[in-house]
């Protein structure tokens, strides 16, 4: 057994090192909405938790679409860099920068004038929509900038650059949780501003971050050889399906998953604001250990489109499979403390005792899907490095919203089991997700070792 795992160690000390500043940059994203959470339900309330839990829902889906289409050009790095095609890079990353601000602006529109009106016809509360509609609006604003740091990040990672990104990350969510308190709470003089505070401090630090990443980039010494045609005004409509081809299934998968999640906060709102409070303290402390995977994805993609670029496919298929182990041995590592500390983890983000005990059940529900989770989320990584994007994107269809999503409505609502029924049907759709993406990752990456074998014997 051990002789197995040792064939692995120079991947998994490979994968880690390229991985952990992606981790860390990646918990950014869920940091900024758990201390969201934090902030509001210590200093503002159930009520004004329900608010966040009901925004980010929306929110969510919007960002994940966002930072889906942002993740096209990752890859494709990834593969020009194996390649030595430095020019390529730099012309990627012109488009990138035009596809991001594009989108950025679309999702506000769609956001501003789309979800809001939404709200108004989902069941829910309406002391919950008072409050929630402001902070909607704010956040919205936010994804601007959040999709040009998200341009420049991308493309740093894709080069093997990851650690600029995770100390942005790190000051950004330092920057974001400082001002959060002080606008919420009312310090220094200002009024307080209850949850639209934490709007308006998640909208500053997404700024600021996105002018820091921009910075660093154009600044470094790294990217000179990468940047030495780059011009602003170089966009090419090749270059733009590219980046699309390769982001919007991305995109579409990740707004699969995190809809289907989204859709099970609204369905858990129509019981109540105490069990939406308790489904957003559960979700919270499950993104925080799914980004984690998700960052370890990440780099396992590079990792993936590095070799596929080189055609080293036989080092591809063992970079993934430590990638799969590192992951699985994390999320286990996970599973066991949710279990062990349910009753305690609720009293990170809010100290009602109504809403910690449905949290604790939820919990424990989570640590069963962890495994599921951390398994599907690497399998799409390593397809997308590949360049496998479309199959996969209806393999998370299917899991989520064929199969996931129906079954949490009827076991939750229909069968009457609440908030702990709408798990069950996530971690169903979360298993067979899964499942299927292993057996494709599987088939892919043998056939690519196949066909390149085959192709070597006709030359000799």
């Amino acid at each position: 057994m051990l002789s197995y795992f040792e064939a692995y160690k120079p991947y998994y000390r490979e994968n880690l090192k390229l991985a952990i500043p992606v981790v860390i940059s990646q918990l950014g994203h869920t940091l900024v909405h758990l201390s969201d959470s934090v902030i509001v339900g210590h200093f503002a309330g159930t009520v004004s938790l329900a608010a966040v839990s009901l925004v980010n829902s929306v929110f969510v889906v919007a960002m994940v679409m966002g930072l889906g289409i942002a993740y096209g050009i990752t890859p494709l790095i990834a593969q020009f860099n194996g390649q030595k095609n430095y020019e390529a890079c730099g012309r990627l990353l012109s488009n990138s920068i035009l596809l991001n601000l594009i989108f950025g602006v679309v999702l506000f529109i769609a956001m501003y004038f789309g979800a809001g009106n939404l709200l108004d016809h989902l069941g829910q509360s309406p002391e919950v929509l008072k409050q929630a509609k402001p902070f909607l609006l704010l956040l919205s604003v936010s994804l601007i900038p959040l999709m040009l740091f998200s341009a420049f990040k991308q493309f740093a990672e894709g080069l093997g650059f990851t650690k600029q990104a995770m100390k942005v990350s790190i000051w950004g969510n330092v920057l974001n949780i400082c001002l959060g308190v002080i606008f919420v709470k009312g310090l220094f003089g200002i009024k307080p501003m209850g949850v639209s505070g934490v709007g308006y401090s998640t909208l500053v630090d997404r700024t600021v971050m996105a002018i820091a990443m921009a910075i660093y980039i154009f600044r470094s010494k790294h990217f000179k050889a990468y940047l030495k045609d780059f011009k602003i005004t170089y966009i090419n409509r090749t270059r733009c399906m590219e980046l699309i081809r390769i982001g919007a299934p991305v995109s579409l998968q990740a707004t699969f998953e995190v809809s289907a999640f989204s859709a099970a906060a609204v369905l858990v709102g129509q019981i109540g604001p105490v069990q939406q409070a308790a489904h957003q303290v559960g979700i919270n402390l499950a993104s925080m250990t799914y980004m984690i995977a998700s960052g370890v994805s990440s780099a396992a993609a590079i990792k993936s489109g590095n070799y596929f670029g080189a055609k080293s496919f036989g080092e591809l298929r063992a970079s993934a499979i430590a990638s799969y182990h590192i992951v699985l041995i994390f999320m286990s590592t996970t599973a066991i403390l949710f279990i062990l500390f349910n009753q305690w983890l609720p009293w990170i983000i809010t100290s009602d005792v109504r809403v910690i005990a449905i949290a604790s059940q939820l919990l424990i529900i989570a640590a069963i899907f962890q495994l599921f989770d951390g398994a599907q989320v690497i399998g799409l990584g390593i397809l997308r490095g590949v360049g496998d994007v479309n199959i996969p994107t209806i393999i998370t269809f299917l899991a989520y919203w064929v199969i996931g999503l129906p079954l949490g409505y009827w076991l939750g609502l229909h069968l009457k089991l609440g908030a702990n029924g709408v798990w069950y049907g996530l971690v169903a759709g979360l298993g067979v997700a899964s499942v299927l993406l292993y057996f494709r990752f599987t088939h892919t990456t043998k056939k690519h070792l196949e066909d390149y074998i085959f192709d070597d014997t006709l030359k000799v």
